[in-house]
């Protein structure tokens, strides 16, 4: 049983309704180490042709959430002394979900400055919220979602838009059958030893930083990579290198001596269907790169037969962390988050962990959504023609990537914090990231 299926404990009295859960271990962890000037937040952004009516929206997504009813809770109150947090499931929401803000020029710059440094309360019902943003480019309109990060994450609140899309709409949002990947081949045998994962990695190199603390995005959107049909590696693995060889390159620019990487990737197993349990459900593996494999691709003009080897080395890499069966967030933060000490006690140990292994932290997190699964058909109000997500980016790593697809196109979003970059800096790294996504493609055969 894992985290997220975790029955809840019901209130006293016969036939109560289920009304608490306990904090799973990544919430818990996240919920120890919160901070004001850096909030932990997703955020999501689907850009549609029209603009939905507001009572039908709201209608829709208030269903939507009694649907998958683990969306609708709060934190539940206790002393510090307490075993564990629990989340208090409720009815309904305790707070208008949706709003649609006063259109402006500068209103969807604005709804990205408020998803990044405005986290919904945890103590209000449900822990995000959904902007309806006037598009006055395109004549259409955004929906913003806003999620607090201790709580849930990106899918899970997508599939819950999934739902409230067909509520609205009333056509099929049943999610898409998730591309195969080719069978595994032998290992490399030329893979070289990879650093050990007590080596400190590389860290992002400062770039000129904003006075201001919080986080900065930039988004963009850019054609999904080529790959030959049948290729072992897939789009994530070319994402992958285009991340690594995008921060090996700026800090190669800024000074830094070579070091491994390490990025971050979340795997996400959990079904699309209604069935998908809802919360924080992915669990994080390490993906190391020594300095040597990225070195010779910093050239100019690197030679295709070193792009295909890392393609190679990679593919083989991810595919055995993704196969490798481990809590969500390692045995260790498992045995940290065991309900025998008072929370208070385990919070100030973890925040005190936390910064000693700052520096054995990985050097950035790649989060590849993939193809979006759902239409995320509003009816009236259109298709989805673009969706974005962020991650969080607090130091010590400071800078996250995330990407996901649809129709046919890689929408990216670079998010950092302003301790380290400037918007200058974000805009530079992107040109980097699409430079050597196009350096991981292969020529289709003439």
């Amino acid at each position: 049983m894992t985290a997220l299926e975790q029955p809840a404990r019901r209130a006293d009295g016969p036939g109560r309704p289920r009304r608490r859960v306990p904090f799973p271990v990544v919430d818990e962890v996240a919920r120890h180490c919160l901070q004001e000037e850096e909030p932990e937040t997703v955020h999501i952004e689907v850009h549609l042709p029209g603009t939905p009516a507001p009572d039908r929206l709201r209608t829709a997504f208030t269903e939507a959430l009694r649907r998958h009813p683990r969306i609708l809770m709060r934190e539940a109150r206790g002393a510090w002394y307490r075993r564990r947090y629990e989340w208090e499931l409720t009815e309904g929401p305790d707070v208008e979900v949706v709003t649609f803000p006063e259109a402006r020029t500068d209103g969807l710059r604005r709804a990205r400055e408020r998803a990044l440094c405005d986290a919904p309360p945890l103590t209000a019902s449900p822990p995000v919220r959904l902007e309806v943003v006037a598009a006055p480019e395109s004549g259409g309109s955004v929906l913003f979602l806003t999620i607090n990060h201790t709580a849930l994450d990106g899918p899970a609140c997508l599939r819950v838009l999934a739902t409230a899309a067909e509520l609205y709409g009333g056509r099929d949002n049943a999610p898409a059958a998730p591309p195969t990947r080719t069978p595994a081949t032998a290992p490399a045998a030329d893979a070289p030893e990879l650093p050990s994962p007590w080596t400190p990695p590389a860290r992002v190199a400062h770039g000129a930083p904003e006075p201001s603390p919080g986080n900065g995005m930039l988004v963009a959107e850019l054609p999904v990579p080529r790959r030959p049909k049948g290729s072992p590696f897939t789009v994530n693995d070319q994402l992958m290198i285009a991340t690594a060889l995008m921060i090996a390159h700026w800090n190669r620019e800024h000074g830094a001596k070579p070091r491994p990487l390490r990025i971050t990737m979340p795997v996400d197993d959990r079904p699309r269907d209604m069935s998908m349990p809802i919360g924080n459900g992915t669990r994080l593996v390490e993906v190391p790169f020594g300095a040597d494999e990225l070195t010779p691709l910093l050239d100019a003009e690197p030679r295709p037969e070193d792009v295909r080897t890392l393609l190679r080395r990679t593919s083989d890499r991810t595919r055995a962390l993704k196969a490798l069966s481990r809590p969500q967030l390692g045995h260790g933060a498992t045995l940290l988050t065991a309900p025998v000490l008072p929370v208070g006690v385990r919070a100030a140990v973890t925040r005190g962990l936390r910064r000693a292994a700052a520096p054995w932290t990985s050097t950035t997190l790649l989060s590849n959504i993939g193809r979006i699964p759902y239409a995320l058909d509003f009816g009236d109000a259109g298709a989805a023609h673009a969706v974005w997500f962020s991650a969080p980016a607090r130091m010590p790593r400071g800078l996250t990537v995330t990407t996901a697809s649809t129709a046919g196109r890689l929408h990216l979003a670079l998010r950092w914090s302003r301790t380290l970059l400037g918007h200058g800096d974000g805009a530079h790294l992107r040109d980097l990231f699409e430079h050597y996504l196009h350096v991981t493609e292969e020529e289709p055969a003439p």
